[in-house]
């Protein structure tokens, strides 16, 4: 498969969770940055979103901590991308 037919499949897994709060946080992400990702990333992402939404929930909204195996520069950047230090307009 083709990194942009990957990129399609993303999308659509990005904002088809199954709980609402994660179709906005890996939607909106997957929406802004997935077509700068190199296919190293969206392997990675492929990953993630193979997980369960509760888990991944946890670790991007801080409640808990990823187990390390999890703890990439992939989902620092997901997380980062939702953390506004000031007015975001």
């Amino acid at each position: 498969m083709d990194d942009d037919m990957r990129r399609r499949r993303i999308r659509v897994r990005a904002w088809r969770r199954g709980m609402r709060e994660m179709d906005i946080l890996m939607g909106r992400f997957v929406d802004a940055r997935v077509e700068a990702l190199p296919a190293q990333a969206l392997a990675e992402l492929e990953r993630l979103l193979d997980l369960p939404d509760e888990a991944v929930y946890r670790w991007l909204s801080g409640a808990e901590q990823p187990p390390a195996e999890h703890d990439t520069p992939l989902l620092r950047q997901i997380i980062a991308f939702h953390i506004h230090d000031g007015p975001i307009h």
